[in-house]
């Protein structure tokens, strides 16, 4: 144990508890910024298929079978958003969307 000198300046009976405190108000910070950033786990909790989920977009839209519907998107670091698109066939595709480069100059 390499940490071992540590038990000399905190009871293990105080920091064991601590630690395992830490760990799980962590654990559930992680859950719940997962559930209120996300669409997919809300459906998947409630048994829908993978990319039923609602998004605005589809609000604005007449509910038609043959509209593919763009779910889950994840904006990155330069500024693109990668978009998970269901096909009305139920194949999906990934596509990236680049921002405008003339606009920015």
């Amino acid at each position: 144990m390499n940490n071992a000198k540590m038990w000399l300046v905190v009871k293990p009976t105080v920091g064991v508890p601590l630690f395992l405190t830490g760990v799980a108000v962590g654990s559930f910070a992680v859950h719940v910024a997962v559930l209120t950033n996300t669409s997919w786990v809300n459906d998947f909790l409630q048994g829908k298929e993978l990319g039923s989920g609602d998004m605005a977009a589809a609000a604005v839209l007449e509910p038609d079978d043959n509209v593919a519907k763009a779910n889950y998107v994840v904006p990155q670091a330069d500024g693109a958003k990668e978009v998970t698109v269901v096909l009305p066939d139920g194949t999906t595709a990934r596509a990236i969307l680049q921002p405008d480069v003339l606009a920015a100059n």
